[in-house]
């Protein structure tokens, strides 16, 4: 995918996901989502098991595995429709796309400037700091533009 596209791409995605960054309501409860709304519905367990035409005991493990984190996507979907619940899934970054990508190409740029600025020291061509920066910001601005996935290639 060419750079311009990748930018573009990272912005669309951003926009979805920034409604979904400070959604700390998203957060399971503790008991899990399955046990919470059934609960909230006045459903029994038994009740959702033949919703979903399994047995009462396979509902409960589905609540225990998905309080424990362990339930499959598959198994969350089923009980989500059988609860007349929509699943939402989705990564969110801590931060925006964008910022992940030049937090990175700083640092990956600032590891490469290291190594270089090294040998420079000791052959006593040092380099002023402001020129420094500047090397960095268009080292690491190269970085984002560059074909490829090379920014996570760890050096």
């Amino acid at each position: 995918m060419e750079s311009a596209q990748r930018a573009s791409a990272r912005k669309q995605l951003d926009k979805r996901l920034n409604a979904l960054r400070n959604a700390d309501g998203l957060s399971p409860p503790s008991r899990g989502w399955i046990k919470a709304i059934r609960d909230a519905l006045g459903m029994t367990s038994t009740q959702l098991a033949g919703r979903l035409g399994v047995r009462q005991p396979t509902v409960l493990g589905y609540e225990t595995a998905e309080a424990s984190k362990s339930i499959t996507l598959e198994s969350l979907e089923r009980v989500a429709n059988a609860l007349d619940c929509r699943l939402v899934y989705a990564l969110v970054p801590r931060e925006p796309l964008e910022s992940l990508i030049e937090t990175r190409a700083r640092g990956v740029a600032a590891k490469r400037m290291r190594s270089v600025s090294h040998s420079m020291t000791l052959e006593g061509q040092r380099v002023e700091d402001r020129d420094e920066r500047e090397h960095l910001e268009r080292l690491a601005h190269e970085l984002v533009n560059q074909p490829g996935s090379a920014l996570w290639d760890d050096e």
